[in-house]
């Protein structure tokens, strides 16, 4: 093995090991990591670990009704075009929009994160409106090898709303997993967290892009209604 070759081979493992503590890591804090979160609990002794935050210029109330409206073929996961393109192309482009239809889920609620027949998605374990969402999954494997290899993952999704004061929030999101048999638990911590550093990132910068335009609005349509209350008492004048 020559010395250009060692390099590169050097440089590969470097970047992928970048890639796998990003992947764990992107934009959370330590004392964040080391928190404990509501639905801890549910995989107790994960192999996969990951946390994630960003500050949102929002309070937890205006990013809150983005968090409980996510689904597939709903809400969406706020990622990008191109990556659904490219990772998921039967996925619908994520809503730019409210969706009230959404702000009734409660505790058992499914939440779909595939076409109906792949019977893939969350339930919800916990949800404090403007603080905490909880998912919980063991179908994000394909149905059949589920079925012919006892095969099986069991993971959360961990949404958390902290107020950062100021009208700021600290959204936090987490992810635990524990796949089976060996040859799964290997795949899904050699793969799924570099691409949860691509995911998770589009996915929490979505979610402050769309609570950013949602206040834009939300200030135009309130100085609209002003100009039009001022001319409504001009013309009763």
């Amino acid at each position: 093995m020559n010395r250009t070759t060692k390099a590169l081979m050097a440089a590969g493992a470097m970047s992928y090991l970048s890639l796998q503590w990003l992947g764990r890591t992107w934009g959370s804090t330590p004392a964040e990591r080391r928190r404990r979160l509501p639905g801890d609990e549910i995989v107790s002794n994960p192999s996969i670990l990951t946390t994630h935050a960003t500050t949102i210029d929002a309070p937890p109330s205006a990013v809150w009704p983005w968090l409980i409206q996510m689904g597939w073929h709903q809400g969406g996961w706020y990622t990008k075009r191109w990556v659904d393109r490219v990772l998921f192309p039967a996925n619908w482009a994520a809503a730019d929009r409210l969706m009230p239809e959404y702000r009734s889920r409660k505790v058992g609620d499914f939440i779909p994160d595939g076409p109906p027949e792949s019977q893939c998605g969350f339930t919800i374990e916990r949800i404090e409106s403007e603080r905490c969402l909880v998912l919980h999954s063991t179908t994000h494997i394909p149905l059949s090898w589920r079925e012919r290899l006892g095969a099986g993952i069991d993971w959360t999704w961990v949404f958390v709303l902290d107020d950062a004061g100021d009208g700021r929030s600290r959204l936090i999101f987490r992810c635990r997993g524990i796949a089976a048999p060996w040859w799964l638990s290997a795949a899904f911590t050699a793969l799924i967290i570099p691409a949860d550093l691509v995911m998770s990132r589009q996915m929490l910068a979505g979610i402050k892009e769309r609570v950013a335009s949602q206040r834009v609005r939300d200030q135009v349509d309130t100085l609209a209604a002003a100009i039009r209350h001022g001319e409504g008492t001009t013309a009763a004048s």
